[in-house]
């Protein structure tokens, strides 16, 4: 019995994508005793696995090349080696296409090289973000391709990753799960291994589709939030009240007000992309999610609003963006990692080039990056290169390695759209904020 072997801990794990979510995973189902072995197309991060060399910021150094050492964890292109597993773990992205509508491709391919090799008592377990319906109507009939019934033979689950980088309080093992089985054995058995992984509780729901649109919830709550503090942030800008002083004004009712913070717009995997995923499936239901599809309208137009408050700023000291000399300090989508998947601050770079604007980009933890299909690399945070430039503007809020207070001394004009500054003992007397 597969609850057998997880109770002992002998049951093998296949973790299929070792990026952000997958290798993490990995990662800890390999310390809580389980042998593991992860699945992924690229053969540099397979390489690096192997050699017990960490490229994941949630991972500590120590635990993976330890692993790594004693093959606890071993990492590999070959997919034939999923006949071995018992549980395969399904932690691939899950990206928009070009129409702003899920693209499944990622997730469709490894449903399907593990329905090649399918053995009966084996569990499946999805924790790719997707539309709630995915798991049952997309890899429950691939894997019963087999002629294998689901529930049965084989069972299967769908846990969301609850991955949020850089958090210093909540990693993979202490962060809460949450399970949907199709069936009643499949969720006992999915909760039997994170019960084993994790310390942290694991609720249950019904079926895969309460657990997919539990995930989506989460982020699109994220996302209407944080649109409701931009454009609040803008109508403030314009009736000349300082909206982060009227956030923390607002947070000191104990019930009933959650802070949430205006930026350049959103990034990351989740909060840009979750909730289209909700709103194609709700087409599908001839549902329209009308304050969904507006909230990130209004996180997507941040971008702009963030140029045209740049070249205000500008213009009151008789300067025009065209030509300008801007330091854009912070690529990454959030402080202190080197993420920058969906990073407001790309959209920012991309307006301040058509704007021609003469930009140089700087995140110290960021070397290089890839836009637009070339590799760019930041360039050092240089006294003199901020004292020659005519606006830094922070679109990153990195509460380390960067020095704001030469920033503040040299700087003519600064641009917070974090308000980081606030959080440093600086001269901001020439700084302004979103």
């Amino acid at each position: 019995m597969l609850i057998e072997k997880i109770e002992r801990r002998t049951a093998v794990i296949g973790v299929i994508g070792l990026g952000y979510v997958g290798l993490p995973l990995a990662v800890e189902k390999a310390k809580a005793g389980f042998p593991v072995i992860g699945f992924d197309i690229q053969e540099k991060r397979v390489a690096m696995v192997n050699e017990g060399h960490n490229y994941i910021g949630d991972v500590v150094d120590e635990d993976l090349e330890r692993l790594a050492k004693s093959k606890k964890l071993r990492a590999t292109t070959d997919f034939d080696l999923l006949r071995e597993c018992d549980v395969m773990a399904i932690c691939v992205p899950t990206p928009l296409d070009a129409f702003k509508q899920p693209d499944l491709s990622y997730v469709i391919r490894s449903a399907k090289e593990i329905s090649k090799r399918l053995r009966r008592d084996t569990l499946v377990v999805l924790e790719s973000t997707s539309y709630p319906g995915t798991t049952e109507d997309v890899i429950k009939p691939i894997l019963e391709e087999t002629g294998m019934v689901c529930g049965r033979d084989f069972f299967l689950a769908f846990s969301p990753e609850r991955v949020d980088p850089g958090n210093l309080r909540f990693k993979t093992k202490n962060t809460p799960k949450i399970v949907g089985g199709y069936g009643a054995m499949s969720t006992k058995t999915a909760k039997s291994l994170y019960e084993k992984v994790l310390d942290a509780a694991v609720f249950t729901v019904s079926s895969p589709k309460e657990a997919e649109m539990a995930k989506v919830l989460e982020n699109t709550f994220r996302n209407v939030n944080i649109a409701l503090i931009n454009e609040m942030t803008i109508l403030a800008q314009k009736m000349g009240i300082d909206i982060w002083e009227v956030i923390e004004a607002a947070a000191t009712k104990p019930f009933g007000f959650m802070p949430f913070y205006p930026g350049p717009g959103i990034g990351g995997h989740c909060i840009p992309i979750d909730p289209f995923y909700l709103t194609y499936i709700a087409r599908k239901h001839d549902s329209h999610t009308r304050l969904i599809e507006a909230a990130s309208e209004i996180n997507d137009e941040m971008p702009q609003y963030i140029l045209r408050r740049l070249m205000m700023l500008l213009n009151e000291s008789k300067k025009c963006l065209n030509g300008a000399k801007i330091i854009l300090l912070g690529i990454a989508y959030k402080g202190d990692i080197d993420d920058t998947r969906e990073s407001p601050a790309l959209k920012v770079l991309e307006l301040l080039y058509q704007a021609k604007a003469d930009v140089t980009i700087v995140d110290p933890y960021v070397e290089a990056f890839k836009w637009e299909g070339i590799v760019k690399r930041t360039e050092p945070l240089l006294r003199n290169r901020v004292r020659e430039a005519d606006a830094v503007l922070i679109t990153t809020a990195h509460k380390k390695g960067v020095d704001y207070r030469m920033v503040c001394e040299e700087a003519s004009l600064v641009f917070d759209t974090k308000n980081i500054l606030k959080t440093f003992d600086v001269d901001r007397s020439h700084v302004f904020v979103l």
